[in-house]
């Protein structure tokens, strides 16, 4: 009669496990392989997230890398900065000496183009993880014709490439948050489709939830496969004007929460608080999961000519390129940019209005430069940003004496 295999481990006969593994001098059963598995997966985990710690950059590294990319918002970066690394430590050690650390959403606060897209973006190359943006306007309450607020995971998700576990340590930035607060009784009727019902909403899933996201394809199809998203350690980025909550130095009339006509430094000074955004239309617990808040200044001209042409990919350097490609040196005059940021100041559209500006200029330019002979350099002008009759300086190349 045979006798049976015992593991070399544990002991255990081969009738007692569901798999015993055999090499030619020692066995193995299946509840060792699984003990032996479980250790190494834990020493995995640990050396990933010393690792981490380790790369981790700190917060003054953060605030040098957002310096590259984003011009003043000095305070706002130092809010961030402390944020993000906070939050990154937190995913290594969600409990540290039996305390459990909750996670800090946050809160940009400025007018529009004063960068708020543009740091959370910043923040998400810095730390190397999925990005995905999302308009707040966009969601409505579950029920209703939209977007629901799962909608966003699947972004996120789609942009880690459908990874799960890169997914679930990614930041999403939720735009224009201020266009979902509360209406006032007297001027609502019936259900708040896209205002506090979204915020509800938005609740479960900013504090950390499971929600089962469909992996490509429409939510609507049934057939779509689905898969777990745990948002605990997704960093969500809310960001909004908030019109009339800070005061504007362009008025000097009082604005929504009564706050007055004010001075350029007392609007520098002037900070909003959760009070001031629960008056505003925000539900107190949709504040209470957005803890951090980081203000944004209005862009002053001299930020937006630096914006304009110290950036690595400056607006004036990508025209710069784009006109050397064709022999042709790009210039411009100091008045020119201040002519330039002075008008997108006037329409009140921050930097993201700056493009539009350009082109404008640029169009008849590149239209027309490619096809001049001897062309060397094209400088624009004060005059030429001004009016759009008035050429630029253009210098030509001398023939050469036969």
């Amino acid at each position: 009669m045979n006798q049976e295999k015992s593991c070399s481990f544990c002991g255990r006969i081969q009738s007692e496990v569901k798999k015993m593994f055999s090499s030619q001098s020692t066995h193995i059963c299946n509840e060792c392989v699984s003990m032996c598995s479980s250790i190494l997966q834990k020493e995995v985990k640990y050396e990933q997230r010393t690792q981490m710690h380790e790369q981790l950059p700190k917060p003054e590294k953060i605030v040098s890398f957002l310096d590259k990319h984003i011009i003043g918002q000095e305070n706002a970066k130092k809010v961030l900065a402390v944020a993000l690394y906070n939050h990154y430590k937190r995913i290594e050690n969600p409990v540290y000496n039996n305390v459990e650390l909750e996670k800090s959403n946050i809160l940009l606060l400025g007018p529009t183009g004063s960068g708020k897209t543009l740091l959370a973006k910043s923040l998400s190359k810095i730390m190397n993880v999925p990005f995905a943006v999302a308009d707040a306007t966009a969601l409505t309450e579950a029920g209703y014709v939209g977007e629901d607020v799962e909608s966003i995971l699947s972004r996120l998700l789609a942009a880690a490439n459908y990874d799960i576990e890169l997914a679930q340590k990614g930041i999403i930035y939720i735009d224009e948050i201020d266009k979902i607060a509360r209406k006032s009784e007297s001027s609502t009727m019936g259900r708040d489709v896209s205002g506090e019902g979204v915020q509800q909403g938005l609740l479960k899933i900013l504090e950390g939830a499971e929600v089962y996201v469909p992996l490509k394809g429409s939510r609507k199809n049934s057939t779509t496969e689905t898969v777990l998203f745990n948002t605990t350690h997704v960093l969500f980025v809310c960001g909004g004007a908030f019109v009339g909550l800070v005061p504007d130095i362009h008025t000097k009339k009082g604005n929504k929460v009564g706050l007055g006509s004010v001075t350029k430094s007392q609007m520098k000074e002037h900070k909003v608080d959760q009070k001031a955004l629960v008056h505003y239309g925000i539900i107190p617990e949709l504040i209470g999961r957005i803890p951090v808040i980081a203000q944004l200044r209005e862009l002053t001209k001299e930020q937006m000519v630096q914006i304009l042409k110290e950036p690595d990919n400056a607006l004036i350097k990508q025209f710069q390129a784009l006109f050397e490609m064709d022999g042709i040196a790009l210039k411009f005059e100091d008045k020119a940019l201040e002519a330039i940021a002075e008008q997108a100041i006037e329409k009140g559209v921050g930097a993201r209005g700056l493009r539009g500006i350009i082109e404008e200029v640029m169009l008849p330019l590149q239209f027309s430069c490619p096809s001049k002979e001897n062309l060397e350099s094209c400088t624009i002008t004060q005059a030429a940003v001004k009016d759009s009759t008035k050429e630029p300086l253009f210098t030509y190349k001398q023939e050469k004496e036969a």
